[in-house]
């Protein structure tokens, strides 16, 4: 990692990470991604697996990436760095209307240290849903209920970094809450970027196969798991993915491109396809996710541009009934 120093006239020196964009880079990535929406005809977008979290976690987050920890494998250059002020502000100039901030938990007694701060930063934060985590803990059920009770929106669960499965007993109280309330859950347990005991389909099958009205939502498309994640969310009517890297540039460089034989069962899932981008844990500008998007519709005739609207706006507007 090497870093060089730029000189803002109206603040400090700040050190800038190599491959994070510079201020003037990032508002070229602002006008892309308007053009691109505006094209579509959208009133904006809606992007339901963004990452904020407290600072001194977000910075342990960035090490891994910078470090390409055990969990990562390879080179992972992340293009933008800031405040959480300040890189929801870069939301809003993209035109996203609606992000969330998806803490996870990787350790017991974190969860609600972690949801604190999420419903603070929803609190004071236009357009961000209010989110939170739960890890297999005791008590976990009686915060989860409480937290739905309050208010909270969305859940994130990461298996792979938590380094549990979803069908750990300590959990099962909590998932029943969780289906009872229809809170949507996104739900990270494809083996991508690198597979652990903990991620895979199968403990999914089983979470599901108990408590068959979870509103899970798979990121990454269930990467590298696709069929099979795919095949939940057509037998369960809840189960949804998320877009989040798939179909990108990098996706396919890690592991080959989104098999073609797939795209009618995509094309066919209709509403239960959501946008997501990572951001701001991504190497690349923003509105590749959607020129991503946009170049797999041209592959198949039933995903075209109001596939691609009903993917980046409609959809999670009516899950979130926004």
């Amino acid at each position: 990692m090497t870093t060089e120093h730029a000189s803002d006239p109206s603040g400090p020196t700040r050190i800038r990470v190599a491959g994070q964009a510079s201020g003037d880079e990032v508002a070229g990535d602002a006008a892309d991604v308007r053009a691109w929406t505006e094209r579509l005809g959208l009133p904006g977008l809606f992007d339901v697996h963004t990452h904020f979290l407290p600072p001194r976690v977000m910075e342990k987050v960035r090490a891994q990436f910078d470090s390409a920890g055990p969990l990562i494998g390879r080179t992972w250059p992340l293009r933008y760095r800031d405040s959480d002020a300040a890189l929801a502000r870069v939301l809003t100039s993209f035109g996203v209307r609606h992000f969330s901030a998806l803490p996870y938990a990787h350790k017991p007694q974190m969860a609600e240290f972690l949801n604190d701060w999420a419903d603070e930063f929803a609190a004071r934060t236009p357009g961000a849903l209010r989110c939170g985590t739960f890890f297999p803990e005791p008590g976990a059920a009686d915060y989860v209920r409480r937290r739905i009770d309050a208010g909270l929106e969305l859940f994130k669960v990461h298996v792979q970094v938590g380094a549990f499965r979803v069908t750990d007993p300590l959990l099962d109280e909590a998932w029943g809450v969780v289906a009872e309330a229809g809170t949507p859950v996104v739900l990270h347990a494809g083996s991508g970027p690198i597979p652990t005991e903990h991620t895979g389909p199968g403990p999914v099958a089983q979470l599901l196969a108990r408590h068959p009205r979870l509103r899970l939502v798979i990121a990454h498309m269930g990467a590298p798991e696709y069929a099979e994640f795919l095949n939940l969310a057509e037998t369960y009517e809840h189960v949804r993915l998320d877009t989040t890297m798939a179909f990108t540039d990098f996706f396919t460089e890690m592991g080959g491109p989104f098999p073609s034989d797939l795209l009618p069962r995509v094309a066919d899932l209709g509403e239960k396809v959501l946008l997501g981008s990572d951001f701001p844990n991504i190497p690349y500008p923003y509105v590749h996710q959607l020129e991503s998007l946009e170049r797999l519709a041209a592959r198949h005739p039933g995903l075209g541009e109001p596939w691609l609207r009903a993917v980046c706006w409609e959809n999670a507007v009516r899950l979130f009934a926004r």
